[in-house]
């Protein structure tokens, strides 16, 4: 059972390394100088020349499809909070309230002798309900009850931010009910897809098999329910679409919704899902709604059966027994994503708690890992940066005094502060928690995230909610929120430390700092004003320059292969549309790093620190936080689904459009990190 988070990066020396038996994870680093490649020539490779050694040194665990030094933090992290839930887990001891909590969940996931004890079992009442609906109008009152539970959905649904007005708060709905990471998977002809879909449908015939079913029964429906994901797949907007938020909005009453798909009851699905009563609605996707009318309709109520027990299945196999949970991982991580072995069980529930608990355990971590003055260095930061982009929006050649008004308007209203932690966690004391009872803790804490969805209904939006958990490796930029977030997580070697100098520092947290503002000026980002609200705020004219702009960038990215296809030899080419938002922001973040830096060294001695100058410094920092090794198969994957580029074109590609790289290392022009022709929006 996953839910969706909302969306869409201190080091604390006194943390030691973390062990258990044999396992010992060191404290992430700053600047690696042990790191750099210097056998190759920083102005034809400076990925390889910053990495190259990180890279060599460093292969991919068999627990892994990609290690990097991004990773390495995350992992560190996991082993911060390793420590702290096996302590709170540690029974016959008294513990606080969120440590008791966290620790039974902890404790439930590790109890692998129960769960396997229980087999399919916990699955038991809702099989039993779905064998018992003899009519498509049983179907859907059974589908809206596991809706409830956060088992099973057909399509997507829930409340959020109306998205012409960020301060209202207004029922979603939007395409849903596929299973593999993309829709292309099920359409494309191409070899790879095909393989894709040959092995998915073995992975659900094992999964029925597992369930009990004969091996006859099994593939028959297997390959019903592909067929119907598929349809499915064939009315949903594709990745690149989604990026314009326009068409995402589509207000309109409940009958007007309802009339999309008349064969489908939603009036019976809403109400057996305990939804609260809506008579507006906003739909994502209404040719979703439209085919899904005659999908469900032309589909025997077998086959919708069929498709709704896999469902349940899928969504449930991390939460069963381990036959289930590892032929869930066979296919979506071994297959899919070329990870040779399961993670240890430790790492497993690690993730488990901070999925289902994470601003309960979020406060044992900020006390165990975030501390001295590092909030208040990072917020000298983001402020460095919003000078610095204020600065560069009003040196734009391309753009006219109107529209650079507005953009400086709205970099003002944006919201900053959110660093570190929330102001006030989560309450989950509602939620029971049982030693003995994994699944069952899954299902409550999914019971209480609807629950706590559908309370929002009616109010004003609550922007002091967080989209990431604080020990979260990463940050966000939230447009209907209109802010920045950057969870403590992040706030660690290799991005940011007390202990660097600024260049370092700037390269690293910076340039984040500099993506997310970035974000808020991007293909998607930009067509929201400073409140949050999807408005135009630019003129004719402007609005052609920036896309003239972002065509550079989405070419430049869209000529980058990471892999070559494993069925066809042929180079796997970035989506260049796909990539194109976070292009922009690591260009823009980047560059507006770089000049925050300038401004912060004015004056001052810029001192050669290891031989190597400030801007030399920062493009390294910069660098050595993308050096990663990848297998194939993520690869490929990430090619298909991943908006961000791999770490040696988010290195390469940025650094290459920035001649102060070139001034720094000396390039001649026409090296191949000193291209002719360079790329800028911001």
């Amino acid at each position: 059972m996953k839910r969706m988070m909302m969306v869409a990066v201190c080091l604390f020396l006194g943390v030691a390394a973390f062990a258990q038996g044999s396992e010992k994870m060191s404290p992430p680093r700053s600047l690696d100088l042990s790191a750099i490649d210097k056998s190759v020539d920083p102005c034809q490779d400076f990925y390889q020349y910053a990495c190259g050694g990180w890279r060599k040194a460093n292969p991919i665990p068999g627990d892994k499809s990609r290690w990097g030094r991004f990773d390495y933090l995350a992992e560190y992290n996991r082993y911060v909070l390793k420590d702290i839930l096996e302590k709170a887990s540690q029974p016959g001891v008294k513990h606080g309230k969120l440590e008791a909590q966290v620790g039974d969940f902890y404790a439930s996931c590790m109890d692998t002798k129960t769960i396997d004890g229980r087999g399919i079992q916990p699955l038991a009442p809702y099989l039993k309900k779905l064998d018992a609906a003899a009519t498509k109008a049983d179907l859907v009152r059974a589908m809206g009850e596991f809706r409830r539970e956060g088992l099973v959905a057909l399509f997507n649904f829930g409340v959020g931010s109306d998205l012409k007005d960020s301060n209202r708060t207004l029922m979603n709905i939007d395409q849903g009910g596929t299973s593999l990471p993309d829709r292309d998977y099920y359409l494309k002809p191409d070899p790879r897809s095909a393989d894709i879909r040959e092995k998915y449908v073995a992975y659900m015939t094992k999964m029925f098999r597992l369930a009990g079913d004969s091996a006859e029964k099994a593939a028959a429906q297997a390959a019903a329910i592909l067929a119907l994901e598929t349809k499915l797949a064939d009315a949903q907007l594709d990745r690149v679409g989604r990026r314009d938020p326009k068409n995402r909005d589509h207000k309109m009453s409940y009958a007007e919704m309802a009339a999309l798909t008349p064969s489908f009851d939603f009036n019976a699905y809403f109400t057996a899902s305990e939804s609260p009563k809506f008579e507006t609605v906003n739909v994502g996707w209404p040719k979703f709604f439209q085919a899904l009318d005659g999908t469900w309709k032309d589909t025997p109520l077998d086959d919708l059966k069929a498709y709704v027990r896999w469902r349940l299945l899928n969504s449930a196999a991390q939460t069963l027994a381990s036959d289930f949970e590892k032929a869930n991982f066979d296919f979506y991580n071994g297959f899919l994503r070329g990870i040779k072995e399961q993670p240890p069980r430790w790492k497993t529930c690690v993730n488990s708690v901070d999925g289902n608990l994470g601003e309960a355990l979020g406060p044992l971590y900020v006390a165990a890992a975030f501390g001295g003055d590092s909030k208040a260095r990072m917020k000298k930061l983001v402020e460095a940066l919003t000078v610095a982009l204020e600065q560069d929006i009003n040196q734009l050649d391309w753009m006219t005094p109107e529209t650079k008004k507005k953009a400086v308007e709205k970099l003002k209203l944006l919201n900053k502060d959110k660093i570190g932690y929330p102001d006030i966690f989560r309450d989950y004391s509602s939620v029971a928690v049982k030693r003995d009872d994994f699944f069952g803790n899954n299902l409550r804490t999914n019971v209480f995230e609807t629950k706590r969805n559908n309370a929002k209904l009616g109010k004003p939006v609550d922007k002091t909610e967080w989209g990431m958990t604080p020990p979260t490796v990463n940050a966000y930029y939230n447009p209907q929120f209109a802010e920045i977030v950057f969870p403590a997580g992040i706030l660690q070697p290799p991005f940011f430390s007390n202990m660097i100098d600024d260049a370092v520092n700037f390269g690293g947290i910076g340039a984040v700092i500099g993506h997310e503002l970035s974000h808020g000026f991007d293909d998607s980002g930009r067509k929201f004003d400073g409140k949050g609200n999807l408005q135009d705020w630019w003129t004719e004219t402007d609005g052609k320059q920036f896309e003239d702009r972002a065509a550079c960038i989405v070419n430049q990215y869209g000529s980058y292969s990471p892999v070559n296809d494993s069925k066809t030899g042929e180079p796997a080419r970035l989506n260049g549309k796909l990539t194109l938002g976070e292009n922009i922001g690591d260009n823009g973040g980047l560059r507006i790093a770089y000049m925050a830096l300038m401004n912060t060294l004015a004056g001052k001695d810029k001192k050669v620190v290891d031989g190597f100058t400030p801007a030399q410094r920062f493009f390294l920092g910069f660098a050595q936080v993308w050096c990663q090794n990848t297998t194939d198969a993520e690869s490929l994957n990430r090619v298909k689904t991943d908006p961000h580029s791999p770490g040696e074109f988010r290195a390469n590609g940025t650094i290459g459009n920035m001649e102060e790289f070139q001034k720094a290392f000396s390039c001649k022009a026409g090296d191949k990190m000193a291209p002719e022709k360079r790329c800028r929006v911001w």
